[in-house]
């Protein structure tokens, strides 16, 4: 059987405060149940369930997959942890869909259990992340991270022209993305000699962690002048810890990724700079994919997807439609 191939244009998303999907937090699911029956279904494996950027992602799947034709159920772990995701890929390959999209949480540990996936006929595309070896994938669609990396260096140069210590506040290695980040601004950080990188260090995705550590980290260098959080939750808990030092007028603060809380904070000025992706453009180029791998049809290998700065001159006018979602 031909599957629709057709795939829309990016959809007007509507977010809502304080309301999630169903399939978004604890590590529950949800179906897209008005496509059609007899279509392809599709499997979405979130790297974490509740984060806006994965939300975002749903969205633009959604979208894509009734407009095929396909049905699409929605999985997410409580945390990104490839421990918890396993089980879950597990359960997905045992009820046999044709597609799976995933953001593996390790490249690594997730490897084995997605080359099975591929192994049973499944169609898999990686979709944010990567694995070790993705040569079983029809696909892999990401940002340009090692762009966003330094670009988030840039603005916090911008910022600082005189130069000083900077620091990342990641999320765990061993992740394709947020590494590739961390990488594309340390480069940056360490081509201009009036920067000292002070290294990266590890929230494990909790804002409280981050928060520690920015604490820590300003109390032993009080002079810090930018710090880059490659991540939602690490932006969060940065300008947390950053509040809690009252440095506020001292440290320029690029968050990565663009959530309504990480928005509050740029509004309110507590974060200079955001570095937006494009989570549904990538979850409609997933399902594009898919189709066209069930349907026999070539592939694309990668596709890379842009970003968009946010700051506090554009986030009311050019940058509010980069701003994540909270509900489709």
């Amino acid at each position: 059987m031909k599957w629709n191939k057709k795939v829309v244009g990016l959809v007007a998303l509507t977010a809502t405060a304080g309301l999630a999907l169903a399939g978004c937090s604890g590590g529950g699911s949800s179906t897209s149940t008005d496509a059609a029956s007899s279509g392809p279904k599709i499997a979405f494996v979130q790297g974490v369930a509740g984060d806006e950027f994965y939300i975002s992602m749903q969205c633009g799947i959604e979208a894509a997959a009734k407009d095929a034709g396909a049905t699409v159920t929605t999985q997410g772990p409580e945390k990104f942890d490839p421990t918890l995701q396993k089980p879950l890929v597990d359960s997905v390959v045992a009820s046999k869909p044709d597609a799976l999209l995933i953001a593996p949480t390790d490249v690594t540990a997730m490897q084995a259990p997605l080359q099975a996936a591929a192994d049973a006929g499944i169609k898999v595309v990686l979709v944010d992340t990567t694995v070790e070896d993705p040569s079983f994938a029809v696909s892999q669609i990401s940002s340009d991270n090692v762009g966003g990396g330094e670009a988030a260096f840039k603005a916090i140069q911008d910022a600082h022209p005189e130069g000083g210590k900077v620091l990342v506040v990641s999320v765990d290695p061993g992740i394709s993305t947020t590494d590739a980040r961390v990488e594309g601004f340390q480069k940056a950080a360490e081509a201009d000699s009036k920067f000292n990188y002070l290294g990266v260090q590890y929230s494990h995705n909790e804002p409280a962690t981050a928060a520690e550590i920015v604490t820590a980290a300003l109390q032993k260098d009080p002079d810090i002048v930018g710090i880059f959080a490659a991540n939602l939750f690490a932006a969060e808990g940065t300008a947390t810890g950053v509040q809690q030092a009252g440095k506020q007028d001292q440290v320029t603060i690029v968050g990565f990724d663009a959530g309504p809380a990480q928005v509050e904070q740029l509004k309110a000025g507590t974060v200079q700079a955001l570095v937006a992706q494009e989570p549904a453009t990538i979850g409609q180029d997933g399902v594009e994919q898919a189709i066209a791998a069930l349907n026999g049809d070539s592939t694309e290998a990668t596709i890379q997807t842009g970003f968009t700065i946010l700051t506090k001159d554009n986030i009311d006018a050019d940058g509010a439609d980069a701003v994540y979602k909270s509900s489709c």
